[in-house]
């Protein structure tokens, strides 16, 4: 259950804040390897469904540590437009490979960079305010 080169490729515009293209292609496969293991705990695999096309997918993302352990918030470096978190919203719910555990998460929510940092721990607000975006879940 692997996801399809076309959405394992960053999209070719670039937003302010995210990371370089070439160092997200090249880390792409250790990220891979690594997210969703116990030992990994900033790494997660979300698993989720093509909105038209239904196949199944899973891609490594990073969780941002939250100050509520019932939310749960991806970054969204190149914007809500990314596939897999509109999949999700089609969706309604994902679920979470993470820290070697499965988690179901429900009622997502695409928020801006400015909420979200309210959401995030202290040493992960910086980060987000750089970011267009992120998604929010409620644990399901």
């Amino acid at each position: 259950m692997n996801e399809t080169s076309h959405q394992s490729r960053v999209p070719d515009t670039r937003v302010a804040g995210a990371p370089p293209r070439r160092l997200v292609n090249a880390t792409a496969p250790i990220a891979r390897a690594l997210a969703g293991r116990r030992w990994v705990p900033l790494w997660a695999l979300i698993r989720h469904r093509g909105r038209r096309s239904g196949t199944a997918y899973e891609t490594p993302i990073a969780v941002v540590p939250t100050t509520d352990a019932s939310i749960v918030m991806i970054g969204l470096p190149w914007g809500a437009k990314t596939n897999w978190a509109r999949n999700v919203v089609a969706a309604d719910g994902a679920s979470l490979r993470w820290r070697g555990r499965d988690v179901e998460l429900v009622h997502p929510r695409i928020v801006d960079g400015a909420e979200a940092v309210g959401f995030a721990k202290a040493p992960f607000r910086p980060l987000l305010k750089r970011f267009p975006a992120a998604i929010v879940f409620r644990r399901g």
